[in-house]
């Protein structure tokens, strides 16, 4: 006859395994894996966050279409597509994604669960951070080859991106929470084709009559495009002008998102 051994105890009243929830910086860094790779699987999500900055890139900085100014037109032209592809990935593609999250009743199971909802933004936090390195990297390459000549202090443009996507994210998922998936999908692909046309990313703002640019110039694609074009094309220090206008956006975006943020 065969008996079933005991269960050791390691100690009074503590069995082995000890079932219960993973340690929390694992189980952020699981949820930043999974959003990760749903992102890149996510054909929809590819096309805004990586063909379109690469596709516009290839082809205003090689076809003489667009007055940039003096010089060339890539030297115009990438720090406007780097701000591009972190608008597409930290604000569209967040939008869209979360927006039909929440619809389908992923983030209320999800904020049941062990990892607190803090958490779970954190994790989509480090994914978009993840995804905009590989953009960064692919566009830069793409630059590079077409004759892009950068230069200027490498903390100022780490300093714009990260605001960016602060700003840019606060923005997203204030839109995700906040309006039905459909109507989600719909304004956020909407304002990326209206902030593409009109936040300095390939037409220049001086483009526009005077008092648009002063309206143009206090959005965050424009600070941001503007600001990583003055360190990189023009070789200047700190945007302050800039840094502060994203700062801003930054601020009320994840405060308003904070806010009025709903999981179902």
């Amino acid at each position: 006859m065969t008996t079933t051994p005991p269960t050791t105890a390691t100690a009074p009243g503590t069995y082995t395994p000890r079932p219960g929830a993973a340690p929390l910086p694992r189980m952020i860094g699981a949820q930043a894996a999974l959003e990760t790779r749903m992102l890149l699987r996510n054909g929809e999500q590819l096309l805004l966050t990586v063909i379109i900055p690469t596709l516009l890139l290839l082809l205003f900085g090689s076809v003489d279409i667009v007055d940039t100014g003096a010089g060339k037109a890539v030297d115009f032209l990438a720090p406007g597509i780097l701000a591009l592809a972190v608008m597409s990935t930290a604000f569209t593609g967040q939008a869209i994604a979360t927006g039909f999250e929440r619809r389908y009743g992923v983030l209320k199971r999800l904020a049941s669960s062990p990892l607190p909802r803090w958490g779970l933004m954190t994790a989509k936090t480090a994914s978009v951070l993840v995804t905009e390195v590989l953009q960064v990297a692919l566009l830069t390459v793409i630059a590079l080859a077409l004759g892009w000549s950068p230069h200027g202090n490498p903390f100022a443009v780490l300093l714009l991106l990260l605001l960016g996507t602060a700003a840019f994210s606060g923005l997203g998922l204030l839109m995700a929470g906040t309006l039905k998936a459909e109507a989600t999908l719909a304004a956020a692909n909407l304002v990326f084709l209206l902030l593409l046309v009109g936040g300095g990313v390939i037409v220049p703002l001086d483009k526009f009559p005077p008092g648009v640019q002063d309206v143009l110039a206090l959005l965050p694609i424009s600070a941001l495009s503007d600001g990583l074009r003055d360190v990189l094309q023009h070789g200047s220090g700190m945007p302050w002008g800039d840094v502060g206008i994203l700062a801003g956006w930054a601020v009320v975006g994840l405060a308003a998102a904070g806010r009025f943020f709903r999981w179902e």
